[in-house]
């Protein structure tokens, strides 16, 4: 029996999105290559990341999303991805709420 997980994407907007990347510019197929290369990282092992402790939660996340935990995942470039976990006694899904360059994640962070 394997520990693998799913990856799933917070919204089709999100899905979509990350989609677009690979017909964008050289820097967006670079950032889509890390998105997936991630992605494959988290279905091996949802919590490779780094969990981000709930006092730093962007209010954002808790109220649109009702999220229970929160993750960072640290792309090539200063990139992050942020995600959180999803789980029953059936299956593990890490879910992206979404990425961005370490500029915009100081700002939603307020770091």
């Amino acid at each position: 029996m394997t520990n693998q997980s799913s990856v799933a994407f917070m919204s089709k907007k999100v899905k979509e999105e990350f989609e677009s990347l690979s017909a964008g510019k050289f820097e967006n197929k670079k950032l889509y290559d890390f998105i997936n290369r991630a992605i494959d990282d988290l279905k091996k092992e949802a919590t490779c990341g780094v969990r981000i402790p709930k006092r730093l939660w962007p209010k954002e996340y808790v109220r649109s999303y009702g999220i229970t935990n929160l993750w960072k995942y640290d792309l090539p470039n200063g990139w992050r991805l942020i995600y959180t976990i999803e789980a029953d006694d059936v299956r593990i899904v890490s879910i992206i709420l979404e990425w961005f360059d370490h500029k915009a994640y100081e700002q939603r962070f307020n770091y």
